[in-house]
């Protein structure tokens, strides 16, 4: 049986958000509820993500929706984390799908490219009428985006790129992609390109066989002698700095996210234990082991919605450092994974049917918990910025 959510804020955290951000947040929980929440069990099942959701994400504006003109929201982003947070309680990939439109594709276009191809893009982007996706990763580097070997050469008026990308978001869906290669005419600089997804030599795929992230689309792109003209480039990208920039805007919204996960776990788990009964007829919500993990999930997501809310207002203010991003995505994600494992314990058997979301969450969650940069490299970028010196 699914739980109507009840909503999760212990300290009277909802008194700290503007109207503006409250009514950011409940927009999106209500089309989550209406629209997300009653097919997703049976999306993740067949392994399918809801296409149908896409134009009207588009006519709220959850697309680019904390950039300014070209048809966005121009939300703060504060009210942008807390609409991916309610995406992610709905469902991991959900989220992706609207974090990649809008962090890994608009944002690029909007920070780096020409006002020839910020009037073409973005306003089709933000609609959904077009579709996006963002190609960093390759099979063999991850961690290390800096022995991607995907190359560009230039030749007269165009580029040739070759090269192939991995763990792509949205790779089959998008009309778009943001390419990012290494220029042999420029000593190897990584560059950006706009890739269309029609031109011959680009190839998309799914991969298929996944345990997490089922109701997302995830595929792998193979790029053979593609030529686009060199208008394509993105003019002010240059070195790993502009890929990254694009990483940031996505861990931030991860960050936000994760807690919507949490918060779905913790509030099923919550009303299961009132309502389940065990020895004597009492309730198991009644049992301190219950009760220890009930506390531990609630003083945890309390205090990720702090973390999470200090770090929007720090980048709304234009003080936020890559560093305060990694922690908040580092500690949300790891605590809603921990979050999901404690409410599948007390769900019992239970928890693992998609009679409940946990299983979901869980799974999903061991996805976020590596993607957009592992636990492990966080930890590294937050230890590089409390002593100074880099342990990799």
């Amino acid at each position: 049986m699914a739980f109507k959510f009840k909503g999760v804020d212990f300290i009277g955290f909802d008194a700290l958000l503007s109207s503006d951000e409250l009514m950011a947040r409940d927009t999106a929980r209500q089309f989550i509820e209406d629209n997300l929440i009653p097919i997703i069990e049976e999306c993740n099942r067949e392994g399918r993500f809801p296409r149908e959701l896409i134009k009207p994400m588009g006519a709220l504006g959850f697309f680019g929706a904390n950039l300014e003109g070209y048809g966005c929201a121009g939300m703060s982003n504060v009210e942008y984390g807390l609409v991916t947070q309610e995406f992610e309680r709905g469902d991991s990939g959900l989220r992706s799908f609207v974090s990649v439109q809008s962090a890994l594709v608009m944002y690029p276009i909007y920070t780096f490219g020409s006002d020839e191809q910020k009037d073409y893009w973005l306003p089709q982007l933000a609609t959904g009428e077009k579709l996006g996706c963002f190609g960093l990763t390759e099979p063999d580097f991850g961690s290390n985006p800096g022995g991607m070997r995907t190359r560009a050469v230039k030749s007269g008026d165009e580029y040739i790129l070759n090269g192939e990308k991995m763990w792509i978001t949205s790779g089959t869906l998008a009309d778009v992609a943001v390419i990012w290669a290494k220029v042999e005419d420029e000593d190897g600089l990584v560059r950006g390109f706009l890739v269309e997804t029609d031109r011959p030599g680009f190839t998309a795929y799914d991969v298929h066989g996944k345990w997490s992230l089922r109701a997302s689309v995830t595929s792998g792109l193979s790029l053979q002698d593609v030529r686009i003209p060199a208008k394509n480039l993105l003019p002010l990208t240059g070195g790993l700095k502009s890929p990254l920039m694009c990483l940031n805007q996505a861990r931030y919204g991860i960050s936000w996210g994760a807690i919507g996960a949490a918060m779905s776990c913790y509030d099923t788990a919550l009303q299961y234990s009132l309502l389940r009964k065990q020895f004597r007829e009492q309730p198991i919500a009644s049992h301190q082991l219950v009760q220890e993990k009930l506390t531990w999930m609630i003083s945890e997501i309390t205090k990720a919605q702090l973390l999470a809310l200090q770090v929007g207002r720090l980048k709304d203010s234009g003080k936020v450092g890559h560093e305060h991003i990694s922690m908040a995505k580092r500690n949300n994600v790891w605590m809603a994974l921990e979050c999901a494992r404690m409410a599948r314990d007390i769900l019992g058997g239970n928890g693992i049917t998609d009679d409940y979301p946990i299983m979901r969450h869980m799974m999903n969650l061991e996805s976020v918990k590596t993607y957009e940069g592992t636990h492990d490299i966080h930890t590294l970028i937050i230890g590089q910025s409390v002593t100074g010196v880099p342990a990799y």
